[in-house]
Parts: C-alpha cells; structure tokens; sequence
C-alpha cells in the first residue's frame, strides 16, 4: 500500500510532529496517459513552510488532510503515457509520499549525464537554479564584486558560493558553526563568518569586508539582512531569496540600518526562482558544464526513510542540514 504525508494543522511557528500524518493510499489502476513512479530521494525545502500557512502567496497553500508535494526523483515502476518506460529515472513534484501517480507532463527524464540522481534535487534542480540566476540576474553580479550569502552551507547558499567563485568574485559566506564554517571554505569562500561566535554580526562583516560589499545573496533575513545593509558599498545588489530567521517567528522583522539604502543607493529585489525558468537552457549548458569537468561540489544531509520526512523538514529551521536536505527512500 503507498503512503503519504499530509497536513492535519496550519503550525503556528515552528512545525511539530502532531502538523502531520501518515496516510495510506489506494493504488488505482493506471488511466491512459498516466505513469506510476517509485520514489527513491524526496526533497525538503523552506520555501514548504510558507505553503503551510492559509495565506495568499506566489503558490497555493497546502490542503489540509490532502498528501504534500515537493520535489522527487524516482523510478518508473509503470507507464501508459507515450515517451516513458518501466526504468525510466524522473523528476517531479509529487515529493512527501513512495509512490508517485500522475500524468506524463508531471514528469521529467533525468539527463544522462552521469551525474547522481539526488543532484538534481539539489545543485543542478531546483536550489542550483535559484543560486545562479539570484546570484547573476537579480543581483547582476560580476567578476570582481565583493559578495556576501548568507547560509552559505544551504543548498542554495553552497552553491552560490561556488558559483560566484567560477565567475571571478570575491565571496563571504556566513554559517552557523566549526563544522558549516570549514565546508563553506572548501567551497573556496574567501573568508567565513561563524554568525554563532561571540560579538555582533556587523563587527564580523566589517573585518571580513572593510571596504564594503557590492553583492548581498539574502539566505536569512534579520540580522543577517541588517548587517549587509550596515556594509552596503554605494549601488550595490540585494537578492533577497528567503528570510528563513522569520518563517516561524511571530515578531515583526526589524532593521536598524534600514535608512542606508538611502544613502547607498541599495537595491534589493525579491525574487521566485519561477521568474527565470524560460532561461533554464543556459542554466542547464553552464552548470552542467562545470559539474562535468567536476568544478562543482554537491553537500548534502541525508535522512533515510519515509517516517523520517517531517523531521528532515523541521531540521532545516534549526541548522540541522549542511548542503540539500534530502530524505533517501
């Protein structure tokens, strides 16, 4: 019998267990068109708890009592859709479950490309896509800036780092321990800032960058954000990609450099990694090139086993991943 994971609560902060259950699912005979997949790798990401709120937003929230969806990569078990066969790997977003039914347009072959199934997941899926296009189309960065990201050992933070160094940038990334801080200077950042340690955030920036920085990629929010924008150089880029320190929080976001956008000139400019996805070609040519000549690194932190999904999720709100959370089926 195939499983999945549903919503029975809209959480109030931090998700718990008693927000979600396990459900089985009947498996109806396929109809024409359709195609059944065995999961092998879910994706948990933070964009999910946004859609656990009633809210409006960019994507509709998540039923209550019906099965989540997120990003996948599974296994054909079965086909009667045109173009697909039993063996086929494919990436979807019928995540948060085993088994995955629906129709052809739902899926997409994985390229043989020699790369690891779970990659697409990650570095060259989803959070690859919005590091590069955050990182050199939201906020036109270019070789030589000064670039500052936050959540630097993230999935989307790790690759931005890479990805601003293959373009001839200087990077800063902050991250959350000894263990996060050593990764992200494996990814070649430039300096690291441990936002754990002891003293404030801006001190840190500011020995890191003293003269300033032309790139802030926004991971984080709060004082992450109050701190790029303290050490602003003038016109510099704010790509603001998620404010993961507010998700759960119930106290309003504060900024206390907020007025040096003025002066500055700062401009910051949220975005969807949706807004790009009619440029997915170059994304594809580039970072496929450069994983093939093996300039990329792919972290990952892996949970195996359906039961495990919610708290792979819960995790990513308390530094519980280094690189793309993945759950492993």
């Amino acid at each position: 019998m195939a499983r999945a994971w549903t919503l029975t609560s809209r959480p109030v902060g931090l998700p718990a267990a008693d927000n979600f259950a396990l459900v089985e699912m009947s498996s109806a005979p396929l109809a024409d068109g359709e195609v059944r997949v065995r999961n092998a790798w879910l994706s948990v990401d933070p964009y999910m708890r946004g859609r656990m709120n009633d809210v409006k937003s960019y994507v509709p929230p998540f039923a209550l009592g019906e099965p989540l969806t997120g990003g996948a990569v599974g296994i054909v078990e079965e086909s009667r859709a045109e173009g697909f066969a039993p063996g086929d790997r494919v990436l979807h977003m019928l995540g948060w479950r085993d088994e995955a039914v629906g129709s052809a347009k739902e899926f997409t072959k994985l390229p043989a490309t020699g790369a690891p199934d779970q990659m697409f997941l990650g570095i060259l899926g989803m959070p690859g896509v919005t590091a590069y296009f955050g990182l050199l189309a939201v906020a036109e960065a270019k070789a030589g800036d000064t670039v500052f990201v936050s959540a630097a050992a993230g999935a989307v933070g790790s690759a931005v780092v890479q990805i601003a160094k293959l373009k001839g940038m200087t990077v800063i990334g902050s991250a959350g321990g000894a263990e996060k801080c050593a990764l992200v200077r494996d990814l070649g950042a430039d300096a690291v800032i441990d936002y754990k340690a002891e003293g404030p955030l801006m001190k840190k920036l500011k020995a890191a960058a003293p003269d300033g920085i032309h790139v802030y990629f926004d991971n984080v929010g709060g004082e992450h954000l109050d701190a790029a924008l303290a050490m602003a150089r003038d016109n510099a880029r704010f790509a603001i990609c998620g404010m993961i320190d507010s998700y759960n929080s119930l106290e309003p976001l504060q900024l206390r450099y907020a007025m040096r956008m003025i002066a500055a000139r700062v401009t910051l400019k949220g975005f969807i990694v949706t807004d790009h996805f009619d440029r997915l070609g170059e994304f594809h040519a580039e970072m496929g090139a450069w994983a093939a000549a093996g300039k990329l690194k792919a972290p990952e932190t892996v949970h195996d086993g359906l039961e495990a999904t919610p708290d792979a999720f819960r995790a990513l709100f308390t530094g519980g991943n280094t690189g793309k959370m993945l759950v492993r089926l």
